[in-house]
């Protein structure tokens, strides 16, 4: 398996941004498609962005769209997640994973996951 590195989390106002970074490890990155994933408080783990391997298709959760844009740079074998406007509802563990399969919202097919950098957003 692949191995996840995240960073990027902290502390921002709302209407703010930040850019969370997913670096792997162990394995052909190129052969992975990649998501990110978000657990607020009390809450399940949700769905946020996926990108297939090559960067070509990508696929939002309807609450980010237009806000959020997933991409990766196959060569630096990092995933990037850049979250604009953002509001306290986008407070949240952010995990990134790894699947050897096509990119999915189905949290199941991913085999690989990160450690989950908080991001907290004030009001």
């Amino acid at each position: 398996q692949v191995q996840l590195v995240e960073s990027g989390g902290g502390l921002v106002q709302a209407g703010g941004s930040l850019r969370l970074s997913c670096v792997a490890s162990g394995r052909t990155f190129i052969s992975y498609s990649m998501a990110w994933f978000r657990q607020a408080p009390g809450k399940e783990r949700e769905f946020v962005a996926a990108i297939s391997w090559g960067g070509s298709t990508t696929t939002y959760a309807d609450s980010v769209k237009g806000r959020f844009t997933i991409s990766r740079d196959n060569a630096k074998e990092t995933v990037y997640l850049q979250m604009n406007s953002l509001n306290p509802v986008a407070t949240a563990n952010y995990y990134c994973a790894a699947t050897p399969s096509g990119p999915t919202a189905q949290a199941s097919v991913y085999q690989s996951w990160g450690q989950g950098p908080q991001v907290t957003v004030s009001s």
